[in-house]
Parts: structure tokens; sequence; C-alpha cells
């Protein structure tokens, strides 16, 4: 029996596996994807190679790309954003790591405290968890963004609007400043040079200013698996967990099986108490063969739609209603300002920049490769701009009516990328119940019942709707001060990208999953780790950070609750993921 299984190697999962293996315990990585371990010969620069939902190599599928994909059932026009593999959708994030703001966490007393979703609350204070942020920010390292023309185009139109710059890593008003994220700072001949030849490891080192992050990060080319400039999970927390053997007194490295599929959550139950889990049932997704394995604690971290599904296939309690529920995407919305300038707006990290509006969300810099650019620009609720009436053509502080630009409109946008600033409108949302991912009525495919994922997105709540309003109208505002000569804000159709609670924790058990510790209210032993275990939207702030501070909390509470251990955040020093003693042990093994 192992101490300790984790379904799912995604942003979530590998946190909980790094800390319990680093403190003895045995822990069972289960991953359904597959493992990347030659991405710098599989990840590619092509940006439809990398992020077709159907066949690319960053999608929700098997590692053959000839087999299809895994279906999902939308009951309406959207789609779920995710990958699956080692590292899961941390693979094409930006590695922007903000804290939410205290707000949407219970105990506070500030002055706006009822501008926020205060009927969802996390069920712990922001004190807290800070030492839990700080904890993650160590390891992995989050550091202050590398950045280039495009943010300081940006800085200069927050500066032309009023903003002040914002010093802390709280977010305690309303103020631009560089991104917090996870990606290691250019060092040699990174950043300084377009010849690939010079940019191998040792002699380049972090951030080469690729501009791809989107599909995947493998530079600097040459370099140890941990020290690969992005920190997404595989180049990150897996590496530790693989090695915590080596580099931590006592460790045990965590067993990784990748195309394992989890098919059931297996549970015992007695008359003189509540029900247990007790292990797992998976299929290889290569042979099909069914395995099972037991375990004292499970772990779930499959991501906000496979979590439900997985509860649901396997038959468990759900009392109040709420697994699946409250399904939380952010209201996005994109605006970008055509310059005449150069703006660099393709070089660099993604994401470099951002502003903070608590209590209404956050606008980030996005700069991305010419298709990502383009799809981005199409991706409109308002139809064509200006062409017909049938769109809402939204007006204000930007050029014409809302809606995606063609002819000769995206013709003169997309003929030179670098002169281009985009804003992601990032809301505050408050969780709505309707929205929720349930079973689908179509047939199974190998893994179970399919899940079907529901959105009410014409029915967001007069807040979200108006913190939207708000932040597009900062973000054309920002844009013109930046010296913009033209604005158009996009009205962005439902994009299914930052996936949060829906399986909550919550203080209440008549609308949440978890409880305080993440979890499960109903079945002893069953944790959830990722995404779907945050109380609310985290005040539009990108969730990853969150996700992992709330994940090495929950490992924490797994072990001093299931395993008679101590509490060792804020009581030791975390190691981090780049320390020459775990580059030293990835060096050893086959984690490189």
């Amino acid at each position: 029996m192992r101490d300790v299984i984790v379904i799912g190697a995604g942003g979530g999962g590998p946190v909980v596996a790094k800390e319990l293996a680093a403190r003895e315990l045995d822990v069972l990585m289960l991953e359904g994807g597959a493992r990347n371990d030659r991405s710098e010969e599989r990840f590619t620069d092509l940006e439809d190679d990398a992020n077709n939902p159907v066949w690319g190599y960053l999608r929700v599928g098997p590692e053959d790309r000839e087999k299809p994909w895994w279906l999902r059932d939308h009951g309406q026009n959207s789609f779920v954003f995710q990958i699956a593999g080692v590292g899961g959708t941390t693979l094409h994030y930006f590695g922007n790591c903000p804290r939410p703001a205290p707000g949407c966490f219970s105990g506070y007393t500030g002055a706006d405290r009822t501008a926020y979703d205060t009927g969802h609350l996390f069920p712990f204070t922001y004190e807290e968890i800070r030492p839990y942020f700080e904890w993650v920010e160590a390891t992995l390292p989050v550091q202050t963004a590398p950045m280039g023309t495009k943010e300081a185009v940006f800085f200069r139109g927050c500066e032309g609007v009023g903003l002040p710059v914002q010093t802390t890593k709280d977010i305690t008003r309303d103020a631009f400043r560089p991104q917090e994220n996870a990606i290691l700072q250019p060092g040699g001949t990174a950043g300084r040079t377009r010849d690939s030849s010079m940019l191998t490891y040792p002699q380049a080192t972090g951030c080469s200013f690729c501009g791809y992050c989107p599909q995947g990060c493998v530079q600097p080319r040459l370099a140890p698996r941990n020290l690969k400039a992005k920190r997404s999970t595989d180049n990150s927390y897996v590496p530790m967990a693989l090695t915590a053997g080596s580099w931590a007194a006592g460790g045990r490295d965590v067993a990784l099986v990748t195309d394992a599929f989890v098919t059931r959550i297996r549970t015992t139950s007695s008359l003189l108490g509540p029900r247990r889990a007790s292990g797992v049932t998976w299929r290889d997704v290569k042979t099909g063969a069914v395995h099972t394995e037991d375990a004292k604690v499970v772990v779930m971290a499959g991501g906000c739609v496979e979590d439900p599904r997985l509860w649901l296939n396997s038959g468990l309690p759900n009392p109040n209603g709420w697994v699946g529920r409250g399904l939380t995407d952010h209201a996005f919305d994109w605006v970008t300002g055509v310059f005449d300038e150069e703006t660099d707006s393709s070089k660099g990290p993604s994401s470099a920049c951002r502003a903070d509006f608590p209590g209404r969300g956050s606008i980030e810099n996005i700069g991305v490769p010419p298709a990502v650019e383009a799809l981005s620009l199409l991706l409109s609720d308002s139809g064509i701009r200006g062409a017909y009436g049938a769109g809402r053509g939204l007006t204000g502080a930007w050029d014409g009516p809302t809606g995606r630009p063609v002819g000769l409109e995206l013709k003169e946008m997309l003929s030179d990328v670098n002169k281009l600033l985009n804003i992601l409108v990032i809301t505050d949302d408050d969780v709505e119940s309707k929205n929720r991912v349930m079973l689908s009525s179509l047939p199974p495919d190998q893994n179970g019942r399919l899940a079907k994922v529901r959105m009410h997105k014409r029915q967001r709540s007069a807040r979200t709707r108006a913190n939207r309003e708000f932040l597009a109208t900062r973000a054309a505002e920002i844009l013109r001060a930046a010296g913009a000569r033209k604005i158009v804000r996009i009205d962005m159709a439902p994009l299914m990208l930052h996936n949060q609670s829906s399986m909550r924790m919550g203080a209440s058990p008549l609308d949440s999953v978890l409880d305080a510790e993440a979890q499960s209210r109903a079945v002893k032993g069953l944790y959830i780790a990722d995404n779907a275990a945050l109380a609310n939207c985290a005040v539009g702030a990108n969730p990853t950070l969150t996700t992992q501070a709330l994940a090495t909390r929950t490992s924490e509470k797994i072990f001093t609750r299931w395993f008679g251990g101590d509490p060792w955040v804020g009581t030791e020093d975390p190691v981090s993921s780049i320390d020459d003693s775990v580059t030293e042990a990835v060096l050893a093994s086959d984690a490189v």
C-alpha cells in the first residue's frame, strides 16, 4: 500500500508529490498524458503544431497524435484550453504568478470588502496563506519578470493615466507593476542575441527572449530540465519530486507513471464511520490494461473538468449538488493598440507587466507570435467591427464599435505584430452555481462517461459585467496614454482558460465540496490540489500561484493529519528547484 496517490501531474499535483516525498512518504503520481521527456526534440516554434486542439502536441489527448483527442461535450460554443501530460496546462502558461488581493479571503476588513464575492470566500485568512505564497515563490522561484520594449510602452501608458507603481507582492491598491513570474532572468548570451547557436547552456542561462511561451519552454537548449527558463511544473516541481531521495534528507523519490488514466476512486465504508478513500483504478492508455493501487490518502489534481468527471464516474457522494458546480472562468476581453513605433510585442516573455484593480480584477500585457495574435483578434462576441448591427458593437474609450477586425484592417494590424500592444482583461468574477461540469449523455470513451461543460455565459452577474466594462475602459485609456494611434476592443468570446472552483472549498457545507483543509466533506482521505479547489476566482489574478500555495498547505495538512508529522512552512527554509543540490540530483537521474 502506498502512503499517497496523486492523480495528475499538472499545476498542483506535483507540488503535493514533491512536498510529501521530501518528508519520507511513499508517493505514486499517475498522469493520463505523456511525459515529454524528449521535449527539446518534440517542442517547436510552430504555433499550430503546438496549440491545435485536435492534433497539436499540447492538447488533451494521448501522445500519439494519430489517435483522436479526448472528447468533451460542450453545451455551448466554447473551448476549454487545457493540456494533458506532465506539466499539464503549465506547459503553455506564461509563468505569471501574482498573489491575489486579500479581499477574497475570510477575515478581510478593508473599506472595500463589499466589492468582492463575499458569498464565496476562502475559509481562512490572507495572513494564514501568505507563508505558503512565500514558500512557492522561493521554490519555483518567482522573480520580477525580465522586461523589454513592450513593457516600457505599457508602463508609459500607466503613468500617463496616473496609476502608481506597486512595489510589494501583496496587492494593496489600484497600481501597475512588473509581473512576478516564474521565468528565470536571462544570463550570459540570453536576451542579447538572436543567433540560436549562441543560445545554448551554459553560455546562455534563463529566458532567451524567444517569444514562444505558448509552445512550451525548452530554452536554453542543452540546459538540464530544472534549469529551463519557464518554471512549468515539468521544469520545477516534477524534477524535484522525482529526485527527492537525493536532495532532501530522508526523502524518497516519487514514482511517476504516465499514460495512466485514472477511471475510478476506490473507497471503503463501515457502519462506524464515513466513507474513506482507499485507492484508484487506472487504465494504461497505450495497452488498455487495467490496474489498481491502494493508498492511505488519495489526492485528485486532474483539473477542473476531469476532477468532477472522475468523481461522478466513481459514484462518490454529492450530498449538496456542488460537485462540478461553480466552474469559474474569467470574463476575458482583449484590447489592442496600434502604434507607429516598435513595441517588440512578440519578443521576450509573453506577459511581463500588469495593473491590478482590487475588487474589479486586473489587466496585463500579452505579447504573442502572429498566429496566436490573429486568433485573439478574431475571437469576438460582437461580430465584424462596424460591418453590421447584429453584434453588440459596444462603444467607449476605444475607436469605433467592438468586434473582430477583418479585411484591410486585419491585414494592417498583422502586417507588423511588433507595432501592436495587447492588453488582456481579467475580471474578478462571482462564483455562479449554474456553471457546471456534469456527465454527458454522449457515448462513453475508453475511460468512462464523458464530461459535459455547461457555461451560462450570458448570465454573468451584474458585478462581473461591470468589472469587465471598467477594466476594458482602463485598458483603452492606458493604450491611448502610451501613444496608440488606434485602439480596437475585441469583446472577446468565451475562452475557458483560467478554469477554477468546480470542486470548491468553502466555509459552508451547503455550497462547497471541500473543507478548509481541501479534504472532501463526503469522503475522508480524499483531497483536491488543483484549480478546482479554489474557493473563488482569486480576484482576477492568474490562478497558478494561488493553486500551488494552496497545494503546499494541503500537503502539510495531509502530513500532519494522516501521518503524524509536524508543519514545516514557517519552521524551515524552502529548497529552490534551481539549487545546486537539486540540479546535481536531476543530472544524475532520468529526470533530465
